[in-house]
């Protein structure tokens, strides 16, 4: 199968996820990934359980849930970093690289001669990927950055959540770690145009991706309502501050989701619950006028709604051609005939664990689509054949590179 970035080789030295995550899809596309990782500890996501992967016999693995979501496709070395042994070896694997991605603090791989100066100089066409959370200028540079953290200073647990006046009011971080995901998507672009540029100009070139830039980027058009108009956005829960109605409702048995994006759909949702005068109204009729009065409207579209099951607000809403869905959990997301359809779901043999259940890509692509050809790797699992291959080490300068603390 082609795969869009063979022969391409990627050096990751990131641990945690918005890193990883840019490293899987590289990896996916079909980049050769050499994942290095603290001797006798790795990646610290691979102690983040429980759930962690349950071994054949049934007994749980060294590697959590969490860790093998962002880990496929990859070669794991262990190298001692702090070691001259351990530098000299990533300086080498960098030479025979074409990206390295770190998510170090800012200075901190300066000190053992594995910073973008450092490594360019012996291989100019590197593109070299830095990830932080604040950047490598600015005066928090120096600041570690957590994505809690971020989206809490990046402004998005300012619209996250119910309103303060409201039951179960104020903030609320997103309920999986966006910013780190969101930063490892912005990463993946950033390298993917340094190796077209690369590709067509022979340079390499260094790339600074924050965690912070990233979350103030991604709230797209809740910035420009907040620069057009100079009001910080307010908390909407589910609701939509720019689209009436476009949120969660309560039916008779469970919640649903409507999102009416235009006066005529609008029509139709009323005219569907039997309310026709909801779209007659002056004050609902386009949905200028709803945003402005939806303290009055959503109430009643609210009570219309509990009237009756979800199935058939569902089913009658889908032939109206009015937007909606349930609120599944994840069990029913993996059980949904879409998300089956479209192969969401795979396993991977790893030979510890057997069938490794894992989340494919969702890029799906005619000549070049992803591909998935090793299951998140045991801790080290690849030291011998990577340093064997790529650089020619025996057995003796393996052990050197691995260091003392190696399991």
């Amino acid at each position: 199968m082609k795969t869009a970035l063979h022969g391409i080789r990627v050096l990751d030295l990131t641990r945690v996820l918005a890193g990883p995550w840019c490293a899987q899809n590289l990896a996916d596309l079909g980049a050769d990934v050499i994942k290095v990782e603290r001797p006798g500890a790795g990646d610290d996501t691979r102690a983040w359980g429980p759930p962690f992967l349950r071994a054949r016999d049934g007994s749980d693995t060294a590697d959590a849930a969490y860790f093998l979501a962002a880990n496929r496709n990859k070669r794991s070395v262990e190298i001692d970093l702090a070691s001259p042994a351990g530098q000299k070896a990533v300086r080498e694997l960098a030479v025979r690289s074409d990206v390295v991605l770190e998510n170090y603090k800012v200075g901190q791989l300066a000190k053992f001669g594995l910073d973008y100066a450092s490594l360019a100089a012996l291989n100019p066409r590197l593109v070299y990927c830095s990830v932080t959370g604040f950047g490598q200028t600015g005066p928090w540079a120096h600041r570690p950055g957590y994505d809690f953290i971020i989206q809490a200073m990046g402004g998005l647990m300012s619209i996250t959540g119910e309103a303060d006046d409201r039951p179960g009011g104020g903030p609320q971080k997103v309920g999986v770690a966006v910013s780190d995901l969101m930063t490892g998507m912005y990463a993946t672009q950033a390298v993917l145009a340094a190796l077209l540029h690369r590709e067509r100009t022979g340079e390499g070139q260094y790339i600074d991706v924050a965690l912070l830039d990233v979350q103030v980027a991604m709230l797209a058009n809740m910035n420009t309502n907040f620069l057009v108009s100079g009001q910080p956005p307010k908390r909407w829960g589910n609701a939509h501050p720019n689209i009436v109605p476009y949120q969660a409702f309560r039916a008779a048995d469970q919640w649903i989701v409507v999102a009416v994006g235009n006066d005529e759909q609008y029509r139709r949702f009323c005219e569907l619950g039997g309310r026709p005068e909801l779209h007659r109204d002056e004050r609902f009729a386009r949905n200028r006028d709803r945003v402005r009065n939806r303290e009055a409207l959503v109430p009643l579209l609210a009570s219309m709604i509990a009237e009756r099951a979800a199935a058939w607000w569902l089913d009658g809403l889908e032939r109206a051609g009015v937007p909606c869905g349930p609120i599944n959990d994840l069990a029913q997301v993996f059980d949904n005939e879409q998300v089956r359809a479209r192969g969401l779901r795979i396993d991977l043999e790893r030979d510890d664990a057997g069938r490794v259940p894992l989340v494919g890509s969702p890029l799906k692509m005619s000549e070049t689509p992803p591909s998935y050809r090793l299951a998140p790797p045991r801790l080290g699992e690849h030291t011998e054949q990577v340093l064997r291959e790529v650089l020619g080490y025996d057995a003796e300068a393996i052990a050197a590179v691995r260091g003392s603390s190696a399991g």
